[in-house]
């Protein structure tokens, strides 16, 4: 592990901000790291309000898309609402149909089989529409690059509303629409909405015309918050208020679909970090092993006894996924061994009968194992299909760009993509995968980074420190959980490894002056030896409450330690 201070703020600004706040100035360094530097500013990020959230008019076209749906509202038109099959597409598709429903019934949903139509908008969608007289698609989550396809739909007089927030391409679909905060054209306030973010805009500018504002919408927002948690986006501007207020539906009145999840896991408060490892699992889980179709018919069940029973079988799936993930991992990892490849700077792995839903969690799971950019293949259809994962700050998009000639389809994000080739080109694209990554990384991004945001004492640990920590969540990219590093550590002697394997690592640990407290390290039962015999050392970690038979205590969560004359990075 690389531990990296962040460069810390000018110290006049954290003085200026302490006496602001009147906090300590750990708190006004935390503030300022997350570009927060005055008292109204530090206000809107610890009381997040609906108020902050932008004129859903601010994006292009959003006045033609409402005009459009209110067209096929008045026209009696059939209204198909089409989405991805993971989390981000059903839970829009979900959000944009419950909300249509209340107010026309001739609304339907459609998400595409992951197997046989592949991500985004397939011409079996289109066909679907055009057999059964849908006059108007609302894409969601995807369609950003669908210009052929948008164009056959409207041959056969089908007009495509696109909601995305993915990288347009070159040309942008002609549809009547497109909603997506990163085109160049548009000058919404804020860029890194998920696509249910995006929907969640439409609604809101189509509840506006019927004279409704946005506290009449928060029922919707834990789908937006789940979508937020589960599609790793920035949760900082408006994403920070939309998961917020998502977060308080899903811990007070969660609808039916949402509650049956969490009946199954006995969960009552939930954070983010909840939602992406509890809740997202689940969801995707249908797309994944099934069909994203059960994903929808979950999250927009009204009756809770069915939703239970709907929820059940998404477990299921999700208990399914969890073994394929299992033996496909371990296939996957011989597969780097036996081909000699623990070297390289890529990692790229197929086989044809891995299962398609499964490979972009395996790439994941290589990922943490290797850290390094990695590619998981496996047969579909007649090509071949994978999903990327990188490591922190390296683009893949970019990668996959500058090896496009040998790809037939991609799309995606800096750290997470998908694509499809011919059998007969994977030799060709995997080299020129590993030569333009070996030509374009900082070879020091290979090792996984700590980036801690400030020095302290164990004695600047109190109550109070933590109470105004936990007001900084919802934690995500952009505003992770604060990491923190204290150096002259000592074990008081009763340190020892835990767990039924002994893989995890449990110390209470003290400084001079100071009072003990307790550290868990996870998986760092192989570090014991560094805290053994009182041996002074150093420590990486962030804080949380352990609740133990009615008592609540702050303890330490490691992320790694080292001796004491280790030179950090």
């Amino acid at each position: 592990m690389r531990w990296t201070l962040k460069q810390q703020p000018d110290s006049s600004k954290i003085e200026a901000l302490q006496n602001a706040l009147q906090v300590d100035p750990v708190v006004a360094t935390l503030l300022l790291e997350r570009g927060i530097e005055t008292f109204d500013e530090a206000k809107k990020f610890f009381r997040p309000s609906l108020n902050d959230l932008h004129n859903p008019f601010l994006m292009k076209d959003m006045d033609k898309a409402v005009a459009r749906i209110e067209q096929a509202i008045a026209n009696h038109e059939n209204i198909l609402v089409y989405g991805d099959y993971d989390v981000d597409g059903t839970t829009s598709v979900a959000l944009i149909a419950s909300y249509l429903k209340t107010k026309y019934p001739l609304v339907y949903t459609y998400i595409p089989n992951r197997y046989d139509e592949g991500y985004g908008i397939s011409l079996k969608g289109i066909n679907f529409a055009l057999e059964n007289d849908f006059t108007l698609i609302i894409a969601l989550d995807c369609g950003i690059k669908a210009v052929e396809k948008v164009a056959y739909a409207k041959e056969q007089g089908i007009d495509f509303i696109i909601c995305d927030h993915h990288r347009p391409g070159s040309e942008v679909p002609n549809a009547i629409a497109v909603l997506d905060p990163k085109q160049d054209d548009c000058n919404y306030p804020y860029e890194e909405l998920c696509g249910c973010g995006v929907g969640f805009k439409l609604i809101q500018a189509l509840a506006s015309k019927d004279g409704q504002t946005v506290e009449d919408l928060v029922a919707y927002l834990d789908l937006v918050a789940t979508a937020i948690g589960a599609d790793i986006v920035p949760i900082n501007g408006e994403n920070r208020v939309l998961a917020y207020f998502g977060l308080q539906v899903i811990n007070s009145n969660p609808r039916p679909g949402i509650k049956a999840i969490l009946e199954q896991v006995h969960k009552t408060e939930l954070t983010i970090t909840d939602v992406v490892f509890i809740v997202a699992p689940r969801i995707n889980a249908a797309g994944r092993m099934k069909h994203g179709n059960y994903a929808v018919t979950l999250l927009v069940e009204t009756d809770y006894e069915k939703a239970l029973l709907h929820a059940k079988e998404i477990d299921d799936y999700n208990s399914d996924r969890r073994e394929e993930d299992k033996r496909i991992t371990e296939e996957a990892l011989n597969q780097i061994i036996e081909n000699k490849e623990e070297h390289n700077l890529t990692t790229v792995v197929y086989q044809e009968d891995w299962h398609k839903g499964v490979i972009g969690i395996v790439a994941s799971r290589l990922t943490e194992t290797y850290y390094r950019p990695t590619l998981v293949f496996t047969k579909s259809g007649n090509k071949l299909a994978a999903s990327a994962r990188s490591v922190r700050d390296f683009d893949i998009y970019n990668v996959l760009e500058a090896c496009s000639e040998h790809i037939e389809q991609f799309g995606g994000h800096k750290y997470a993509a998908g694509l499809t080739l011919k059998e007969e080109n994977y030799q060709a694209f995997k080299q020129a995968f590993e030569d333009e990554v070996s030509k374009t990384i900082d070879r020091s991004l290979l090792v996984p980074e700590i980036k801690i945001d400030a020095q302290i004492d164990l004695k600047d640990i109190t109550p109070k420190f933590y109470r105004i920590l936990k007001q900084f969540a919802p934690f995500g990219p952009q505003n992770m959980t604060p990491v923190f590093m204290t150096d002259h550590l000592q074990d008081t002697g009763y340190g020892k490894c835990v767990g039924e394997d002994k893989t995890h690592l449990r110390i209470t640990v003290k400084q001079p002056q100071s009072n003990s407290l307790v550290a868990i390290g996870f998986g760092m039962g192989d570090k014991y030896d560094i805290i053994s015999d009182k041996k002074p050392f150093k420590a990486v970690y962030s804080i949380d409450e352990n609740e133990w038979q009615g008592n609540v205590s702050l303890q330490l969560k490691l992320r790694d330690i080292k001796d004491i004359n280790e030179i950090d990075g």
